[in-house]
């Protein structure tokens, strides 16, 4: 389960402060003028606006992923060195003309772009002496790989008018210049000792042996062609096919031949046999600069482990109690293989009765939704299958809405086998994927009137730890009273305190792959995602940290102003106080929520 979107920028500061929180912002005495606080304002907003299309051009599949469609027409070649030292070149710029403007001359608004602004320019910087242009693809994100995601024309980037079909040609058309220098990246990273690990390689390279075709007709990225709109003019028609085809069989076939040769005979028998981060130069430093982008925080991997192992065992503690209620007397880590292994939890024949039961949960939620939220997106969420074209590799995920309001937010369902599609799981994923989880905070965002780099970025641990606290929503809502929902929601709560656990260790305590398998299998009872959940750990060195991290926050907030509000508190204005500027990293959003309780005080 995850929201399909590339967060941008990578805000990884490896020592979290911002410049204008505590003593040293105090304003000097006096009241600072309206002029002179709307001057500094426009002056942010500004570096914010110059900021954001940087980085969207500099990384313009990131951009459309966000639902920013205006770069659609762009592949960017970030990993190449000279592009990237002159992108860092712009955020050191960025960042000494912010430090130029006084923090206490700002009214609240500029005051939080202001806050964020440095913040990610702050993690960005930090991120410059760590060389992850050398790792350019792996086995969960790929250019080529994303590319021929969007080639059916129903995820991030359009494909339905014939200005659409150029723009995505025109990407396509990039991509073998893209995969020269990802060949040339690694060759380079083999010789400095900076490679992937060779078991997500081993993973990875049949995803590139399948991209290859025989003839353009037959690739995956002339799909488009095979869907051209009747209304198109034939003139278009022939134009585009032809344009495809010879795109397509002299620039896209022989370069993805070259960069399944290469993975395949050069690049996987060099591959290091090490599994974490921390196993490559100054990768300790490097992993910790990820915990904190992936955080926002200044926790120690060391103190996230201990966090996991606490979460693990409150959870287990839950299933002793829920075990003998879904009629399971065994130890507690069996009860998901004891689920998994009955069939009554596997009731749908039909693609059509797994959308049922969604569409019905999406109809009760509208009506106990309002009772816990008076600030909710104006944007529709669509409830739809995954393409056939990408239900193999896909999971279920949301997909933002456009920012210009021309397409809804998308739950996605992959259904590849009816009879294998798991009931107890789904109240959970809808509520993360879906509503209140994703949905009520990425579609809101398109809606506030923020800054570009604020509509379309963000941080994991806002983003993920919002959706995951969503999913807690559902026992004050009942949702959970049926025991076979509550266990589907423990399981998959389960899972994102293993996660701590094991990518800390593989990444900063030396743990082998193998060792991480094991423990998942271990503890979750379960073995079908130990494989495939370590080694994209591997992949994402500290991404999954935010999950669990951004939730128990989101929690301990809420927790806090029950406390000290008594009576007072209401559940929707905290609703609306965490969500109402968007996505926050966490300091800041505790800092918000700290001022809302004074002020209900």
């Amino acid at each position: 389960m995850t929201y399909r979107r590339t967060l941008l920028p990578i805000a990884a500061a490896v020592a979290f402060a911002f410049a204008s929180i505590g003593p040293a912002a105090a304003a000097p005495a006096g009241k600072v003028s309206a002029e002179v606080a709307a001057s500094a304002d426009k002056a942010v907003l500004a570096i914010a606006n110059e900021y954001y299309d940087a980085v969207a051009r500099f990384e313009p599949i990131g951009a459309t992923e966000n639902g920013d469609n205006r770069f659609d027409d762009q592949l960017g070649l970030s990993i190449a060195p000279a592009r990237r030292a002159a992108q860092f070149k712009l955020y050191r710029g960025f960042a000494k003309r912010l430090q130029a403007i006084k923090p206490y001359q700002l009214d609240v608004k500029g005051r939080i772009n202001y806050d964020i602004l440095a913040y990610e320019l702050q993690g960005l910087i930090a991120m410059e002496r760590f060389p992850e242009h050398l790792l350019p693809v792996n086995q969960m994100d790929s250019v080529p790989v994303t590319l021929a995601n969007y080639a059916g024309g129903e995820a991030s980037q359009p494909i339905g008018t014939v200005k659409e079909y150029d723009a995505y040609l025109s990407r396509v058309s990039q991509m073998p210049a893209w995969i020269d220098q990802a060949i040339a990246n690694m060759r380079e990273g083999i010789k400095k000792g900076v490679t992937q690990p060779q078991a997500i390689m081993i993973s990875a390279l049949p995803q590139f042996q399948h991209l290859v075709s025989d003839s353009a007709e037959t690739s995956i990225f002339y799909t488009p062609i095979s869907k051209l709109p009747a209304s198109f003019s034939a003139a278009d028609k022939q134009r585009l096919s032809a344009a495809y085809r010879k795109v397509i069989a002299d620039k896209v076939i022989p370069s993805l031949k070259r960069l399944a040769t290469f993975v395949e005979k050069e690049y996987i028998p060099a591959c290091r046999t090490s599994t974490g981060l921390g196993a490559l130069p100054d990768g300790a430093a490097w992993y910790q600069a990820r915990v904190a982008n992936a955080t926002t925080t200044t926790l120690k991997p060391d103190e996230i482990h201990a966090i996991g192992l606490k979460e693990v065992a409150r959870i287990q503690a839950q299933f002793e109690v829920l075990g003998p209620k879904l009629g399971y007397t065994g130890p507690a880590a069996g009860l998901p293989v004891w689920v998994a292994a009955q069939p009554k939890f596997y009731p749908f024949k039909t693609e059509e009765e797994v959308q049922a039961v969604y569409h019905k949960l999406n109809d009760v939620l509208d009506t106990k939704l309002p009772l816990m939220f008076t600030l909710q997106p104006k944007a529709k969420l669509d409830l739809r299958l995954e393409p056939e074209l990408s239900r193999a590799t896909a999971s279920d995920h949301y997909t933002a809405p456009a920012g210009d309001g021309s397409r809804p937010g998308v739950f996605w369902s992959v259904v590849n086998d009816p009879a294998k599609y798991g009931s107890p799981g789904m109240t959970t994923l809808f509520l993360h994927e879906g509503k209140p989880g994703h949905h009520f905070h990425i579609a809101l965002m398109q809606e506030l009137n923020l800054p570009n780099f604020r509509k379309f970025g963000g941080n994991n641990a806002f983003t993920e730890g919002w959706a995951l606290y969503a999913e807690t929503l559902g026992k004050e809502m009942g949702l959970f009273d049926d025991p076979a929902q509550y266990f589907g929601h423990l399981n998959d709560e389960l899972l994102r305190a293993v996660r701590l656990v094991v990518d800390t260790g593989m990444h900063a305590q030396g743990w082998t792959r193998e060792q991480s398998i094991q423990y998942m299998k271990d503890t979750l009872g379960y073995d079908v995602v130990a494989k495939s959940e370590t080694e994209r750990y591997m992949a994402w060195p500290a991404q999954a940290l935010g999950y669990k991290v951004g939730s128990l926050k989101i929690q301990e907030l809420r927790a806090r102003a029950q406390k000290a509000l008594g009576d007072k508190f209401s559940l929707p204005a905290f609703h609306a106080v965490v969500l109402g500027d968007g996505t926050l990293p966490l300091a800041l959003l505790e800092a918000k929520v700290d001022r809302w309780i004074a002020s209900q005080q």
